[in-house]
């Protein structure tokens, strides 16, 4: 008798263990996921679908600007958000935050960016070094600086710098486009080997593509050292309590600049994203293992061997 209870305790045990892996509410199991159109937050968002999708979650990605997916977190209409890059976006997520309508997490899923104004490196060698000597090469770069998304905080720092005539900018033009069409622009440039000043950022496959120098001098107006950013990722206030399986996978998620610029670098020349990044997690298992630990599916069963099977 004595080993049949102990046999039914244990049974009770594991099939109590289980029901705790798998205790998320069922909603949890619908992930709403916040998208920008830069390629690194495509990159990473794409492999936090392939893993969720791998463990038997739903998902969706609404593209929209970084202040609609805040408001969309706190209104409870997407879950989380993986690209809030510090210090560009902390002017337009502090309403956010002050309201508690949206919450960071800990620890950044990038923790060695870059983001700042850039030059072609024969613009540096012609002397265009510091944010001090754009001024300088006014007539040569047509009075103008090339930005990205409107509405970004990288165009916002920009037109501040414009509108304030710092460093000299006053009466420059901030071009506003997307990511592709200003390094469309950029691209122009260098092959024409012409003057641009343009908003560069790292991880990013430009930095492999093109010679180039992020200037000097700046002030800190893009942040700290030079423009050091970390990217994090936010999620609504009460997700960890409600879905705690998928916060473990996004306490999980990080990843180095230069793993961001291998998934990226194919994705921009027009590879799925999704594909792209079901190749680099069969070709980096350590990474999957990684990814993955203390994460189990949905309904609570080994996480990683559920997502090796989905791959293959």
């Amino acid at each position: 008798m004595k080993g049949l209870t102990a046999l039914a305790a244990c049974c009770t045990l594991s099939l109590f263990s289980s029901s705790l892996l798998a205790a998320e509410d069922a909603s949890c199991q619908k992930a709403r996921i916040g998208l920008v159109g830069w390629t690194d937050v495509v990159a990473t968002t794409a492999v936090a679908a392939t893993l969720l999708e791998g463990l038997g979650y739903q998902t969706t990605q609404t593209q929209a600007s970084q202040q609609i997916i805040f408001s969309g977190i706190g209104k409870k209409q997407v879950d989380f958000f993986l690209g809030y890059w510090k210090p560009l976006m902390d002017d337009n997520i502090k309403p956010f935050l002050d309201k508690g309508e949206v919450k960071v997490l800990a620890e950044p899923g990038l923790s060695d960016g870059i983001s700042s104004l850039a030059v072609p490196t024969y613009l540096a060698e012609a002397g265009l070094k510091t944010y001090a000597d754009i001024a300088k090469f006014r007539d040569q770069l047509d009075g103008k600086i090339y930005g990205i998304d409107p509405g970004t905080g990288a165009n916002t720092t920009i037109q501040k710098m414009i509108d304030s005539d710092q460093f000299g900018l006053g009466g420059f033009k901030l071009v506003e486009s997307s990511e592709a069409a200003m390094l469309a622009a950029v691209s122009r440039a260098v092959k024409a080997k012409k003057p641009v000043v343009f908003f560069g950022w790292k991880p990013h496959p430009m930095n492999i593509k093109m010679d180039l120098t992020y200037l000097t001098g700046s002030e800190d107006v893009f942040g700290a050292d030079e423009g050091l950013a970390t990217v994090w990722t936010v999620v609504a206030p009460d997700y960890a309590q409600r879905c705690p399986n998928v916060d473990r996978l996004l306490h999980n998620l990080t990843f180095s600049a230069a793993q961001e610029s291998q998934l990226m670098e194919p994705i921009m020349a027009r590879e799925d994203a999704k594909a792209v990044a079901r190749r680099w997690l069969k070709d980096n298992p350590q990474d999957l293992s990684r990814l993955l630990a203390g994460v189990s599916t949905f309904d609570g069963q080994d996480g990683i061997a559920a997502v090796r099977a989905a791959l293959d």
